[in-house]
This record gives C-alpha cells, structure tokens and sequence, in this order.
C-alpha cells in the first residue's frame, strides 16, 4: 500500500514538473509574439503597429505639429505613401518613397500658389493617383468649386492634371475619392444642397469601358438628411468607413460604418463610438491594403488603429 501512494506520488510530481514547462513554454511563446509585434513595422514607415487604442501616425515625419495633416494613403504594395497637409488655409499633397531599405523624406507633388490638391487616393493598379482640387479647368485663373481630378505615371512621371469628367463633378463641390478593386468610384458631393446648408451626400460610379458612369447616390443605410462625406469602400466593397456630422453624433464629425447586406443594400450605418471619435472633428478614413489598420485624421494629425475597432460591428 505504502509503496503503491509512493508510485502515485512521484507520478503527482512528474506531472507537476511537465506543467510548469508548459506553462512556461506557453509563456514564452506569448511574451515572444507580443514582443514581435511590437516592432517597428517597416511597412509602416519603421512605426510600432496600434492596437484597439489610435496612436498619432510617425509623428515628427508626417505628424508634424506645425501644419494640419490628412488624407493618408499607400500604394496597394505599401512602397509609397501619399497625404495631404493644409498651410495657411491651402492644400498640397505631398509623398514619400519605400526604396532600398529606407523611407524617403516627404517631397511635394501636388501643390499650387493659388490652389489646393488634397484627398489623394491611387486607382487598384497604382497607375492613376486620384485627387481633388479647386483648380479652373484650365489651370489658370481664380479658383473654382473642387472636383475630382487625376495624374497618371507617363515614362516614370506623372502627367499634367486631368478632370474626371462631368459624370463625377458638378457646378458644385467633390470630395474625397475611394476605389473597389474593379476600378468603382466613391466619392461625396453637395451638388443636391439647393439650399447651401452644407449638406454633402456620397455616391458612387461604375467604370466601364474607360470611362466613369453616371453617378449613383447610395441608399439610406449610409446617406441622411444630414452630412455624410469622406467615404472609404473595402475593395471587395464589402464595407464603407465614412465621415458625418448627425444630431447623435459626438463632435463636429464624426465616423461612421456600414456593412453591404446579402441583397446588396447597405445596412444602417454605426457610430464607431468614443475610441475613434472625438468632440473634434474625426474624418478621412482609409484602411491599409493589408486590411489590418484604419487610418484617419483628426485634431490636426493623422492617426491609426486597428480595424477590430469598427469590424466587431458587423
């Protein structure tokens, strides 16, 4: 008997001792992932990733406290990034280049004495950057209601400025310009605000044939009788992230998520909630082409986060 509660007691041990490996194992393991996701991300440019909390984005290198920066984008292979700073009440867009290694310092591509050029974003093949601006139609001249126009790389440069045509722009303001993969346009105009309340809708456009369609305004789910602009679509158009100034709202602006139903509407759109939205105004949303960061502006900076933050209001 004595000798069988010896045997049962070395077993309890032996047992005991392999759980603490484990245990210590597993622990490792965790700490190791956690300090590895850590990491300055070079992607990013060398930034350590967020989680759930937003965190200033490269702050000191796009991030400046000296001017107001929005509108951040990356090439869909995240070897150039593209955002557009507000000086003395005028736009430019500026760009910086992944090569060899290293990040380039900003450079401006967009930029005018008399106009503004802001709100970039690239088309799915990363040939056309999409812009918007107040620019006359002939480049000369007083400034005129924005629209939506575009470059494309000619021979390693990029071309003169070219209007996207009368199915996309109005007689009165354009703003803000998302792609799906297929090459759809999204985009926000006030060209229904007959009564100039400040009232901005979003839309979208097909792109057949090379050419844009005439645009349709989105349903409901997304689109009020109060401010809906600055809109970002999944490229499988699955969700839009978009920018509003409503009655329930939490600041000036505020963003907002819809999720495509399987009959192809848009469901009721979702305050993202106090962790994004501020009593400032919280708009330009984008999300990384590796689908795992929501970057936004707000308080004069541009910021990022996880995309858990809106995806857990599916």
């Amino acid at each position: 008997m004595l000798k069988s509660v010896k045997c049962i007691a070395q077993t309890f041990l032996s047992i005991n001792k392999k759980m603490k490996h484990i245990t210590f194992a597993l622990g490792f393991l965790i700490f190791t992932a956690q300090t590895y996701a850590q990491r300055p991300d070079p992607k990013y440019l060398n930034e350590l990733p967020p989680g759930a909390t937003p965190k200033v984005f490269a702050s000191g290198k796009v991030s400046t406290e000296n001017a107001f920066e929005f509108g951040a984008v990356f090439s869909n292979d995240m070897s150039e990034f593209y955002y557009g700073v507000e000086i003395n009440g005028k736009a430019e867009t500026r760009m910086m280049k992944f090569e060899n290694g290293s990040w380039s310092q900003p450079v401006k591509i967009l930029f005018h004495e008399v106009y503004s050029y802001n709100d970039p974003f690239l088309t799915p093949d990363d040939q056309k950057l999409f812009f918007i601006s107040n620019r006359s139609l002939t480049g000369t001249g007083p400034q005129k209601d924005y629209d939506i126009w575009y470059i494309e790389r000619q021979a390693g440069k990029w071309s003169q400025p070219k209007n996207a045509g009368r199915n996309i722009n109005s007689d009165k303001n354009e703003y803000y310009i998302s792609f799906t993969k297929t090459g759809k346009l999204y985009f926000s105009s006030n060209t229904q605000d007959n009564e100039e309340k400040n009232n901005y809708d979003i839309y979208s456009s097909d792109m057949k044939n090379g050419e844009f369609q005439p645009s349709i305004k989105l349903g409901p789910g997304i689109n009020t009788a109060a401010y809906e602009a600055d809109i970002f679509v999944a490229p499988d158009e699955s969700y839009v992230v978009f920018s509003a100034n409503r009655p329930d709202g939490l600041g000036s602006g505020d963003l907002y998520v819809s999720f495509r139903k399987q009959d192809g509407t848009w469901a009721a759109s979702k305050n993202l909630g106090k962790t994004i939205n501020t009593e400032a105004d919280d708009f330009c949303p984008y999300v990384s082409p590796d689908g795992k960061y929501l970057f936004y502006a707000s308080r004069g900076d541009v910021y990022w986060v996880s995309t858990d933050v809106f995806m857990k209001l599916r």
